[in-house]
Formats: structure tokens, sequence, C-alpha cells
């Protein structure tokens, strides 16, 4: 399955969010030290996040950030978009005629990898960032 740290680290620093920004903004700098993610490179999921509109920013020496929308609203297929994440566990290009070894036809595990990607995908689509804070997963 390929999943790399971008998605592992958006879902991860919006769960702090989450958890945190019910009574004020919360910093990176915050999240960076209790989920030992890196400065820039939050800074760098938050401008995603920003633009696809999760979070939204506060300026100031109160500043930091908090939820666009309540974490009841926010899917985290929502989270793993907005930092152009893909969860996959196909190796080859779904609607492709070319199979996942180069070849022209499909391995023989290739409709397994298909049926485990749609299962993945659909957890992550039906799951609420709320879900993950209250550890309510299904």
């Amino acid at each position: 399955m390929k999943l790399t740290t971008k998605g592992r680290y958006a879902v991860m620093a919006m769960a702090d969010l989450a958890s945190f920004s019910k009574e004020r903004p919360v910093s990176l700098t915050e999240i960076s030290l209790r989920q030992n993610i890196s400065l820039s490179y939050l800074e760098q999921l938050f401008i995603k996040l920003k633009q696809k509109k999760l979070v939204k920013s506060m300026r100031g020496s109160q500043g930091g950030y908090t939820l666009e929308r309540p974490a009841s609203q926010i899917k985290l297929s929502n989270i793993f978009i907005a930092v152009d994440e893909e969860v996959r566990t196909l190796n080859c290009k779904k609607d492709s005629k070319k199979g996942c070894n180069n070849k022209l036809i499909k391995c023989n595990a290739h409709f397994l990898w298909d049926k485990l990607d749609q299962h993945i995908n659909s957890f992550f689509e039906k799951t609420l960032l709320e879900d993950l804070i209250n550890k309510r997963l299904k």
C-alpha cells in the first residue's frame, strides 16, 4: 500500500488541531512538538489544507490555526485529497490497459489489490476526523 508521510502527517496534524483548537487557535510549533513533525513540513501541509478550506489561520500573538468547519464534517479522504495524497494498493493505473508489471495483461492478483483499494478508500471516505479523535473507528 502506498501512503506517504505527507498523508500520514496531514491526518496526524489535523487530529491534533481538532483536539486542541476548541478554545483557541493552535500554532504549528505546538503541533510540531506534540506530533514530532518538522515545522517546515507542517507549514507546507497547512498551505494546502488552507487552500482546500479545511483550516483557517489567524494572525497575531494569539494566532494560529483552527478548523474551517467542525471535525464532524471533515472526512479523512478530504485531508488526503487536500495534500495531493493518493492511497493506492495497485502499482498500475486503474484504467490502464497495461498491467502492474508493464506487460499487456494485468497480474493474476490485480483484482485482489483493486478490491482492497476500494475498501481502503471507502473507509477513508466514511471516517470523519471526529471519529478519529474520539477513537470511534468502524
